[in-house]
């Protein structure tokens, strides 16, 4: 070791003793906003004359409350869901259709979406507040920050949440919802950080809201990422999709969702814009030889998601997928901000899908592999392909899941350990020693 860098260790080590107690005082903390994955927070709808229910179960005189609250009423999440004729009025309420003229998607017919509380943590917390223990989703991980690193809720730390089901496209395309998503959270940072004397602000994400950040990042400025970012910390995001996106498209997938009849909700499943955005990227998933799904006649690689789509029954995605998506898959440019990313590891994690005589109506047979359980471990990694990525940081967590990142004891002390790093300016000095 030569003398500066040993200097640079012992300054390291220095920093490491104070950097608790740094972390300690709200003054000391950068503005943090969160951005939330796919499903992470919840999303309310109003049915308009236009809307026309499929069954008696799906008519709006049901529910009579909502006429309370402007015939708004929680559409994600609901419990109500998790009964047969209520998943169908689910699945037809969440769908979206592709308009092939203004090259779009939008709502179905007669249904009215909206986000609340944009710019607060609230509807990310619980995905259904009368269900705290069910449906925590960063409940535990905004406490942690509270109670270690001195943030303030709806101070301090503040929620992006977003309409999910809508994803970005490629150059050319319109995406009206998702990119009105990236101009709001620009004009949150903005004012995020006007109100914390000009402090630039951390964006922490977790899964699908990673790649969200990523454009974001992308499409701002440099020197607007230098006046308004400090950092950016990434959790379990899916870089380059998932086998397991594969498995949603043909089978469906009840995401854990208990009593849930996958075949109800993968008609819905299939037309989500975000979903197709989260298919295995064959910049990640490359090799030509190693199949993702196997049946007794075709097999199928990431390069081969054209004829995937349309042998699965669902050929309306295949235009879309390859003009819109593909090309927002096939270039990672590097978000021009310090990054950290933290998964997990070790828990198996969908690599193979073997069909049988059955078809795709069928649930498959899964070979495992290693990853976080949902995120391939070569996607979760796939951030370090990109050349000249600032201050790159990668954290792994041995046996920690996609969604447990979020509440586990060891997964959320390392990642307050990160942020108070971030807080106390080290980490510019751990860029420099590793």
């Amino acid at each position: 070791m030569n003398t500066s860098s040993h200097y640079l260790v012992v300054i390291k080590m220095l920093l490491m003793v104070t950097m608790t107690s740094m972390c300690q005082a709200a003054s000391n903390v950068h503005p943090l906003i969160l951005v939330p994955g796919n499903g992470g927070n919840q999303l309310e709808a109003r049915l308009d004359r236009d809307y026309k229910p499929s069954s008696v179960w799906c008519s709006s005189w049901l529910n009579p409350v909502r006429k309370k609250s402007g015939g708004w009423f929680r559409l994600w999440f609901d419990p109500s869901v998790l009964l047969s004729p209520f998943t169908r009025c689910f699945n037809e309420r969440m769908m979206l259709c592709y308009d092939a003229d203004s090259d779009d998607y939008q709502n179905a017919p007669g249904v009215q979406t909206r986000v609340s509380h944009f710019g607060s943590t609230k509807s990310l917390l619980y995905l259904d507040p009368r269900l705290r223990d069910a449906t925590s989703y960063m409940s535990h991980l905004v406490k942690a920050l509270e109670k270690d690193c001195g943030y303030v809720n709806d101070q301090t730390i503040l929620g992006a949440p977003y309409d999910f089901r809508y994803g970005l496209a490629g150059s050319g395309h319109s995406s009206r919802v998702a990119s009105q998503f990236l101009q709001d959270l620009k004009q949150l940072v903005e004012k995020t950080s006007r109100e914390n004397k000009g402090k630039p602000v951390i964006l922490l994400s977790h899964s699908l809201g990673g790649l969200f950040v990523l454009h974001f990042l992308n499409r701002s400025s440099a020197s607007w990422r230098q006046k308004y970012i400090k950092h950016f910390v990434a959790l379990a995001a899916p870089w380059g999709g998932t086998v397991e996106q594969m498995k949603t498209f043909a089978s469906g997938n009840t995401l854990g969702v208990p009593f849930v009849n996958p075949l109800l909700v993968r008609p819905q499943q299939r037309t989500s814009e975000s979903n197709q955005w989260l298919l295995p990227s064959p910049n990640v998933f490359h090799d030509r030889t190693k199949p993702l799904v196997v049946t007794p006649r075709v097999n199928y690689t990431a390069h081969e998601m054209d004829r995937f789509l349309a042998d699965i029954g669902f050929s309306q995605g295949v235009v879309p997928y390859k003009t819109r998506v593909l090309p927002l898959t096939e270039d990672m440019v590097t978000p021009g901000v310090p990054v950290t990313c933290i998964y997990g590891r070790g828990v198996d994690t969908p690599e193979v899908l073997v069909y049988g005589e059955g078809g795709f109506d069928e649930q498959p047979e899964i070979k495992y592999g290693d990853g976080d359980g949902t995120v391939n471990l070569a996607s979760l990694a796939a951030l370090e392909l990109i050349h000249k990525v600032e201050s790159l940081k990668t954290v792994e967590i041995s046996g920690v899941s996609h969604t447990t990142i979020l509440k586990d004891e060891i997964a959320l002390k390392e990642i307050v350990k990160q942020i108070s790093i971030i807080n106390s300016g080290l980490a510019n000095v751990n860029a420099m020693t590793e």
